[in-house]
């Protein structure tokens, strides 16, 4: 580390206190309360602008505690105290309306619809902004928009909901969704450098694993760069931001939510049975299997032994309340999630407080929450059991006369180690405790100008543990083989900014300036490996009582801790004329401790505009509109994730393939590994977005087009070659390329039927994105291209089936071209002379052969209401992409079926078929699949009880079937990364999950 950043605190006038009036204030109450009779109750009806009556109305005294809800048929009963009560009506997507009491005893109230959400509040960062006045593209999804199901992380709340955003995930419990927003834009893949920034409750960079799903407000997806830059230059991927629930005025409530579900393996690959491949291998004059070592007359199925019905579990009990001057809650979560492989699952609790408190005629606001997520997740060798439990011959039972594992160590081929013995004798169990403090203080200093401060401070520590014991393939005659790491990361930021909004005749003006500071510290703890034990009874619980043989049998893990900083500054000017038109530019400078001593600052501009042609008076000849607004905008945001404190500086370290004897010890050298690139800066993402947003028949249909072009220069790459007469190392971590992603997105949402006892709400979005590298290259670092996905397999070890190359998408394959078979039932393939041959062809031969990369992603999303039922399902897709099915070319082996077992696929082969199993563009599948991801029926029960709201039933099935060509277990394969669309022997099965659930609010 060159340079240490310092943090720069100013203090700021404090704001005197109306003493005198708020005491004022109080004598009047005191007099309102003791003077004023009784006046009993007061009832009435809620009804929308249909006249149909509205149930779930929230009716308040205003100034108190004091609330209840409307019935099923909109009636409602409260008592009151004084004929100067007001009463408040506020409901979801209506415009809340406030009754004085008077000498009333019946107040009947309609609520109007709130425009469809036209002043409906969106994050922005930094602050909100009403839907109409947004020049960005941003999309919020509310909470009972989320998906519904067994969900690991908040992520898979928006899969099919926000357009442009592909979201993938196998079944693994344990493994985070790969999440790509408007198409990758970098080439690199550490640390989640693709995937797009969270926000969480004005937290940047917050862990999203310490939410619960039930504590979700919203979330706002911010897209386009004039939306994004605000947050400078960890926004190329845009930005989530995600609100949590809090309490509202007058509401006292305590709330469960919790469901079980059943999950099974939603498709399996069908292998030989035992008499099956007996047949086979007899059929093609194949000498029978050695007996008993690989056959001892036994017929094993081995996905059924790995494989098992998961159960799953979710509770979230939450309670929280509010009154004039506090809101306050707490919640907890408890989930459990059982993976359909054996002993693979996720246990997780989370608990999270807040207190928001006002002070001083509400000038003063003080907010603190704590939230805490504490995990453990068990998980199995998946690299040599998935693959396993696909070859490893069924002829041979799991176990020997003597109960222990049976093995043949000696037999070659794929999948040779016992599935069952890999399974039970190897233990993986590590643990993640999260905890994150946010402290907000915000200050009324004149009309119109705030100040705020916050300060929190996010603290992982992760452990992991894992055990080959005295039985394992893995560790054969080790005695037993046990690793630890413990690891903390922490990261404190502290963020103060001003906000001053002015309304002057037809003008209204929006200013933010701010600071920020982060500070990241991670790596602070150890890894150490020691063999040799004299039993396996303790496991990994205590290494001094190893026994290794000699100081090579004890590994230390090479992560030295980094401490990383960031510092920004940031503005940003909103303004609107006579409500329609729209102005926005923001700035922000950001200057981080990763990067060359020559460019540790950058700038981050956007700027956006927008036009509200709906409020022009020529719109009143087209009745039709009920809303139209024109937006556009470029920005420049950057992409620092993924970077370590030593990232641009010369570092050295042990070179193991150099050693010296010092004083009689063989001592290994120190020299240099990274090479110093003070050049080395920012990746600046530069996008443009026109949009359009519109609304017809008083909104009864609503949606937005959006055209963007996202492009991405000073692309980082770590293995530019360099000459070593000039650099220790021979690469350099470097800038030198750009690429590009441009497409657009359409969203139509509607509500087709509405009527008192019956509305249809259908929500569709697509997307079509094109991604291109532009260049690797600059002149100073060159590289033409470079080949990814080295998958290994029968003599193709030294093999790659993707090339990153300028003019061509991330994800692009690399393949020998398959020619079909010749008359003896060979496969062939063409090689670079245009020659058809039958022998293996030479890397030389390969070519270029599609891409990973979908053409279109889409969702449609319905939801139906009859009095108290509720149905939603969800479809969602992609098309034009590409998968390699690896799988099932190293499956497809007939001539191997002596050593490993075979698919009912490969029946249809000749057995003298040698090239078969070769990776080659004849596995290169449509990647193109309609799922219908989610189905949920649920049941209202509102009971005329004041301490009950409500309690809602549902029944929901997850990925209920899929509609698909691909061959595999599903088309769903990670898109993430440099190596995206590969199904290589390593896909956890995706689940079929059934679930009943319950909602409660009292």
């Amino acid at each position: 580390m060159k340079k240490m950043y310092p943090l720069f605190l100013r203090p700021f006038c404090s704001v005197a206190t109306k003493t005198a009036l708020m005491l004022l204030l109080l004598l009047m109450q005191l007099t309102t309360t003791l003077f004023a009779q009784n006046t009993g109750t007061v009832k009435g009806i809620v009804t929308d602008e249909n006249n149909a009556t509205l149930p779930g109305v929230t009716v308040s005294i205003k100034g108190t505690n004091q609330a209840t809800t409307t019935g099923n048929n909109g009636a409602y009963t409260i008592s009151v105290k004084s004929p100067a009560d007001v009463l408040r009506f506020t409901f979801v997507g209506s415009v809340p309306k406030e009754e004085i009491v008077g000498n009333k005893k019946v107040i009947n109230v309609t609520l109007v619809a709130d425009s469809k959400g036209l002043k409906e509040v969106v994050v922005i960062g930094y602050g909100t902004s009403s839907k109409k006045d947004i020049t960005g593209a941003i999309t919020s999804i509310k909470a009972d928009e989320f998906n519904v199901g067994v969900t690991t992380t908040p992520a898979e709340l928006l899969q099919g909901k926000v357009a442009g955003l592909n979201i993938t995930k196998s079944g693994d419990p344990n493994a985070a969704p790969a999440v790509i927003l408007r198409g990758p834009s970098t080439i690199r893949t550490d640390n989640g450098a693709q995937e797009p920034f969270y926000v969480i409750d004005g937290v940047p960079g917050a862990s999203i694993d310490v939410l619960a799903p039930a504590d979700i407000e919203s979330i706002d997806v911010l897209k386009d760069a004039s939306s994004t830059a605000i947050y400078g230059s960890r926004a190329a991927n845009g930005v989530i931001i995600i609100t949590t629930k809090k309490s509202k005025a007058g509401q006292t409530r305590l709330n469960y939510s919790g469901y079980g579900s059943v999950q099974d393996v939603s498709k399996k690959i069908d292998m030989l049975s035992a008499d099956q491949l007996r047949k086979y291998l007899s059929d093609n004059g194949v000498a029978a299997l050695a007996k008993p070592l690989d056959d001892d007359g036994s017929n094993t199925n081995w996905q059924n032994l790995v494989e098992r019905k998961g159960y799953s579990q979710n509770h979230n009990l939450s309670y929280s309340g509010a009154s004039d001057n506090a809101e306050y809650g707490a919640s907890v979560n408890y989930f459990k999630n059982e993976g359909v492989l054996k002993r693979s699952s996720l246990e997780r609790t989370i608990y999270r407080g807040y207190v928001n408190q006002r002070f001083f005629d509400n000038r003063l606001k003080l907010n603190l929450s704590v939230t805490n997520s504490n995990s453990t997740d068990n998980d199995i060798y998946q690299q040599y059991i998935l693959p396993g439990m696909l070859f490893y011959l069924p002829t041979v039972s799991p176990f020997n006369p003597d109960g222990s594992y049976k093995e043949n160590y000696q037999r070659t081929g794929s999948g040779t180690l016992n599935p069952l013995s890999l399974l039970n004798n190897n233990t993986i169990k590590n643990t993640s405790n999260k905890t994150l403090i946010n402290g907000i203080a915000q200050v009324d200093i004149l009309s119109g100008l705030k100040f705020t401060i916050s300060g929190s401070t996010q603290r992982d520590q992760t452990n992991a543990n894992s055990y080959l014991n005295s039985q394992s393939g893995l560790a054969v005659n080790l005695n037993g083989v046990a690793k630890r790491t413990a690891y903390l990361n922490t990261n404190t930021i502290v963020e103060s900014y001003f906000n001053y909004d002015k309304m002057f005749g037809k003008h209204v003006i929006k200013l933010l300036a701010g600071y920020s500071y982060q500070q990241n510290r991670t790596n602070d703890g150890f890894g150490v490996q020691s063999q040799n034990f004299s039993n396996d009874n303790l496991t990994y619980n205590n290494l001094f009582l190893s026994n290794p043989s000699s100081l090579s049998q004890i590994a230390f893990d090479n992560n030295p801790i980094s401490t990383l900083r960031l510092i920004s500054y940031y503005g940003r000017v909103q303004y609107q004329f006579a409500d329609k038109y729209l102005f926005q530019a923001s700035l922000r400078d950001d200057g981080s401790s990763a990067f060359g001593a020559n460019h540790r600052y950058g700038l981050f501009p956007a700027v956006s505009v927008g036009w509200r042609i709906i409020d022009e008076d020529f719109m009143k000849k087209a009745p039709v509109f009920s809303d139209l607004k024109l937006r556009g905008g470029y920005g420049v945001s950057g992409n620092s994730v993924g970077f370590n404190a030593f990232s641009s500086i010369l570092v050295y370290g042990s070179q193991s393939s150099s050693k010296f004897v010092y004083n009689g010890n063989v001592t290994n050298s120190i020299g240099p590994v990274r090479n110093e690139n003070p050049d080395l800066k920012w990746e600046s993402t530069g996008t443009t977005n026109i949009g359009v947003d519109f609304g017809l028949f008083k909104n009864r249909i609503t949606g937005s087009v959006d055209y963007y072009i996202k492009k991405t220069s000073d692309l980082i790459y770590d293995q530019y070659p360099v000459s070593l007469t000039q650099y220790f190392v021979p690469t350099i971590t470097a800038n030198a390329g750009k690429i590009k992603n441009s497409g657009i997105e359409v969203v139509l949402t509607g509500t087709p039927v509405k009527t008192k006892d019956f509305t249809w709400k259908t929500s569709i979005n697509a997307s079509h994105n094109k991604n291109v590298i532009e260049s690797l290259s600059n002149g100073q670092f060159n590289l033409p291209q470079f080949y990814t996905a080295q998958l290994g397999g029968k003599g193709q070890s030294g093999n790659f089936s993707q090339i990153v190359q300028p003019g061509y998408a991330l994800g692009t394959y690399y393949l020998w071209h398959y020619m079909g078979k010749n008359a003896a039932g060979v496969s062939t393939y063409l090689n670079a002379a245009g020659n058809t041959i039958a022998t293996q062809p030479l890397t030389t031969d390969q070519r270029i052969a599609g891409n990973a990369q979908p053409s279109l992603i889409y969702g449609w999303s319905n939801t139906f209401y009859y009095k108290n039922f509720d149905l939603n399902f969800l479809v969602r897709g992609v098309m034009g992409n590409k998968i390699l099915n690896a799988t099932l070319a190293s499956l497809n082996n007939p001539a191997d079926a002596k050593l490993q077992n075979i698919p009912t696929y490969t029946l249809g082969e000749s057995y003298k078929d040698i090239n078969a199993y070769l990776i080659s563009d004849r596995y290169l599948e449509s990647g193109a699949y309609l799922r219908l991801d989610n189905a949920t029926l649920g049941y209202t029960i509102k009971p005329k009880v004041q301490a009950i709201k409500s309690i809602r039933f549902y029944l929901s099935g997850n990925n209920i079937f899929v509609i698909t060509k691909y061959k595999g277990i599903d088309p769903e394969v990670n898109i993430g990364g440099l190596t995206p669309g590969i199904d290589n022997n390593n896909y956890y099965p995706k689940t079929r999950t059934f679930l009943f659930g319950v909602n409660a609010s009292f």
